[in-house]
């Protein structure tokens, strides 16, 4: 991306250019006396800098994905002037989040790093040794994880949470996605923006429609889209070869909402103008959606007690098991639970949890609830609340078209103003950074 030329610069950006050459001479300072230069500086960004260590590395790992994935790589210089781009990005807004206090805790990564291992089928404590090896330094991956979800968190922040979603508005949106062919259908769709600063020339702007222009009819001819956007795009997922991946239609972008349910399945879109830049869409592939969701509820009641300085396990137990036999043989539920359940929440309605998925239970909880017959009363068991009996009161399959509706809409509306806004963000975020490049 083109930046102006600057014939002054503010203060503040002298010294952050300051501060980043002082940075890149300790790294020749340290490598003097041996006459070998060991990392240099490829990129000053504010006061901070970008080292061609951190670049190799970023290009070996983006070029090995990409071959894996079978995508013709444009030339050696495209892929590091694009990951290039990216780590810029990616440090302008690791800047501004450590100015905001943006702080990841241990567990937080801990918990990333869990759920990790758990989707690649590893013991967590094998995590490192999987890493190591497809050639990971877990110390490295654990740090770019932390950066990762700190960029996510600033996100959040600057961009998701300022998004503002009134009832009203939801209501409009389901309303205008009432029986339409695109509501329930997804789209696989790939993508190219050419960016544009905000304080663009005239120039600069029908600069980049040419070039938005030139990569559409490339496109369109049947030069390969991955491969195109890796070597232009300036979105953020260029090094993915453009793909924004499986979206229903409500969920599409904004400005692209009207223009991908009317594509054929590989045809390329003419160009479209935002205010983040030029865009450029190819649909790969389009599947029908179902409008209708049935879920399977149960409907529950349960006794809680739970253990104290006068009750152990033991004790408890046997209470429950006698609460179980009493039920049994004529006593009323509703009123033992309502005398003795510990659950402050079902213990005033009898023990009534009320019909719901057995999702929302702990997993020993729905485990010995869906092994019940209807009417039957289990022996005591335990979870993390304590000592349970519970009964099962019925099953049904219910249509849960309209809840899960509203709630899937409010989501897709956000996403869809999400993504753009993003875009614009980001490019925000580039155009008001001092960024030298020294490739």
């Amino acid at each position: 991306m083109n930046l102006p030329v600057r014939t002054t610069l503010p203060l503040i950006l002298i010294l952050s250019a300051a501060s980043a050459l002082a940075a890149e001479a300790v790294v020749t300072r340290a490598t003097a006396s041996r006459g070998e230069l060991l990392d240099r500086v490829v990129a000053v960004v504010n006061d901070g800098v970008v080292l061609d260590s951190e670049l190799t590395s970023q290009v070996n790992e983006v070029t090995q994905r990409l071959r894996a994935q079978k995508v013709q790589l444009p030339a050696d210089t495209v892929v590091r002037e694009q990951v290039l781009e990216r780590l810029v990005v990616e440090t302008i807004q690791a800047q501004r989040a450590d100015k905001a206090g943006i702080i990841v805790s241990d567990e937080q990564i801990n918990g990333a790093l869990e759920d990790i291992a758990k989707r690649n089928k590893v013991a967590f404590d094998k995590l490192p040794e999987m890493l190591g090896a497809e050639g990971l330094v877990y110390a490295d991956y654990r740090a770019n994880l932390r950066r990762e979800i700190q960029r996510q968190m600033l996100r959040s922040r600057d961009v998701v949470q300022r998004i503002a979603i009134s009832p009203r508005e939801l209501d409009q949106y389901i309303e205008r996605q009432k029986n339409t062919a695109t509501a329930a259908n997804e789209y696989n769709v790939a993508h190219i923006l050419i960016a544009v600063a905000q304080d663009a020339t005239p120039v600069q702007l029908a600069s980049a429609r040419a070039k938005a222009d030139d990569i559409a009819e490339r496109a369109a001819k049947g030069e390969a889209f991955n491969q195109l956007a890796i070597s232009f795009s300036d979105s953020q997922t260029a090094l993915e070869g453009g793909a924004l991946g499986w979206l229903k239609g409500p969920a599409l972008p904004t400005f692209l909402a009207d223009v991908v349910p009317r594509m054929q399945a590989g045809q390329v879109s003419g160009v479209l103008q935002t205010g983040s830049g030029f865009h450029v869409v190819r649909l790969n592939e389009m599947r029908l959606g179902t409008g209708t969701q049935i879920i399977k509820q149960t409907h529950l009641r349960h006794i809680l007690l739970t253990t104290n300085e006068v009750q152990d396990d033991a004790t408890v137990k046997q209470k429950l098991g006698e609460m179980r036999t009493q039920i049994l043989a004529g006593a009323d539920f509703a009123l033992l639970a309502k005398a003795s359940s510990a659950d402050p929440g079902s213990a005033v309605e009898g023990g009534d949890l009320g019909w719901t998925t057995l999702e929302t239970f702990v997993p020993e909880f729905a485990q010995t609830a869906a092994a019940l017959k209807e009417n039957e009363i289990s022996e005591p068991f335990h979870t993390q609340f304590g000592w349970h009996i519970v009964q099962m009161l019925g099953h049904r399959d219910f249509d849960n078209t309209a809840t899960a509706e509203r709630e899937q809409a409010y989501m897709q509306l956000r996403e869809s103003r999400v993504d753009e806004a993003t875009d614009v963000w980001v490019q925000q975020l580039r155009d008001e950074a001092y960024v030298e490049l020294r490739l």
